[in-house]
């Protein structure tokens, strides 16, 4: 699954178990579709900030199961992709917010 974020300014697109931890991570319900309104937004941040300031540092859910890669166990090793955290995550997220806020629109998503 993919999460398209929009706002009357923007776009982002997340795969759909981050973006779904980051969103309970500010104590939403998780569901797709949904919405904040611009006046909750400062408190979804605040929120979101204080998830990300116990949890940030966990890895980000790893993408829906890809078919495994052949090949012996050092080029298996070789192509690991480095560990993504959730703060890592949340970073074009969190300029989303902060731009929705300082322009007063909404915060909305659903699946791409």
């Amino acid at each position: 699954m993919i999460v398209v974020f929009t706002t009357q300014h923007g776009q982002l697109t997340l795969l759909g178990e981050p973006a779904v931890t980051l969103l309970r991570l500010a104590n939403h319900s998780g569901t797709v579709p949904g919405a904040v309104l611009a006046a909750d937004l400062p408190e979804f941040l605040r929120r979101l900030r204080a998830g990300l300031a116990l949890h940030g540092d966990e890895p980000s859910p790893a993408p829906e199961s890809q078919p495994p890669v052949k090949g012996d166990d050092d080029e298996d090793a070789a192509r690991e992709m480095p560990t993504v955290t959730l703060r890592m995550r949340a970073a074009p997220f969190i300029d989303m917010v902060e731009t929705a806020i300082a322009r007063g629109s909404n915060l909305m998503w659903e699946r791409g």
